[in-house]
């Protein structure tokens, strides 16, 4: 496969935001590399650089800020969302392996949720993990053969690392990004046929009630949060921002139909956004949560 390195523009063009005095009006993504077949599941790591997933690929690859990507892992059991645990390890859900898993400090891997009940689960997607460690995921069907599926329903999960997973939620077509409100309040799950983004009240024991539309848009995927409590949504439009009343903010319009996107850089203002086969930078007025 050959990837290409595009350079980054510079930042009063790749971020035009002070129109109308509104700091999210005219942002643009702008392409880093390209090449890949899908790109999905972006994180960004305290030692400097963004891990992102090539599902078609089967790989994970590594882009340091300003270099080109390289590949991080060979065999990533075609890996989706990509996220962090409170020690800064590894959490992929691997759509292949039809598994959550935690990758360790010596890079030996451990399943975290691979059954339920027995079945196995269908096609993890997307995981967000909570302050105290109990990791929660979104489990819908995309990428499952119809004949290997086992479970009845595609819904939302958690799982205490060295428990037993348990369901949280299974009225959704297909669940698809997940993510926490800045101070956990809230569960955000984008339900991508649907076409919406709900918003749960999320319990310390976890479990979830509510689950009200909280906004609109064609084929949700990835989200995120800024410090804020923005939420960022990655579909059909681009990457639409929402303040936590529900107001539309702004989009970040980008070249290719986003997937996902994450928040990362030295201050946190830098988004990275996947979008099938290139990878896209924006900078941002607010920092955003990151893992």
């Amino acid at each position: 496969m050959r990837l290409f390195l595009l350079p980054v523009l510079s930042l009063s063009f790749a971020c035009v935001a002070q129109e109308g005095g509104n700091p999210f009006a005219g942002l643009q993504a702008q392409q880093v590399a390209t090449g890949f077949k899908f790109t999905e599941g972006p994180v960004w790591l305290k030692a400097g650089y963004w891990l992102f997933s090539d599902i078609p690929a089967n790989r994970i690859y590594k882009l340091v800020p300003g270099g080109k990507a390289e590949v991080w892992r060979a065999d990533s059991g075609q890996s989706n969302g990509l996220t962090l645990d409170r020690e800064g390890r590894l959490v992929a859900c691997e759509h292949h392996n039809r598994r959550v898993s935690r990758t360790e400090a010596d890079g030996t891997i451990t399943v975290l949720a691979e059954t339920l009940g027995g079945k196995r689960f269908n096609s993890p997607n997307d995981a967000t993990v909570r302050r105290d460690g109990i990791v929660f995921f979104t489990d819908p069907t995309y990428g499952l053969d119809r004949r290997l599926k086992e479970l009845p329903s595609k819904g939302v999960y958690m799982v205490k690392p060295g428990s037993e997973p348990v369901v949280l939620f299974r009225d959704f077509d297909m669940p698809n990004g997940i993510v926490f409100s800045p101070d956990e309040r809230y569960l955000y799950v984008a339900d991508t046929p649907r076409g919406h983004v709900r918003r749960f009240d999320a319990s310390p024991d976890g479990s979830l009630v509510g689950g009200q539309v909280f906004a609109r848009m064609p084929n949700p995927d990835g989200i995120r949060v800024d410090i804020k409590g923005n939420l960022y949504v990655a579909s059909k439009d681009g990457v639409t921002i929402f303040a936590p009343s529900g107001k539309q903010l702004g989009v970040i319009s980008c070249p290719e139909v986003p997937a996902n996107c994450a928040f990362g850089g030295k201050d946190g203002r830098t988004m990275l956004i996947t979008a099938r086969k290139g990878v896209y930078t924006v900078r941002l007025p607010i920092p955003g949560i990151v893992p």
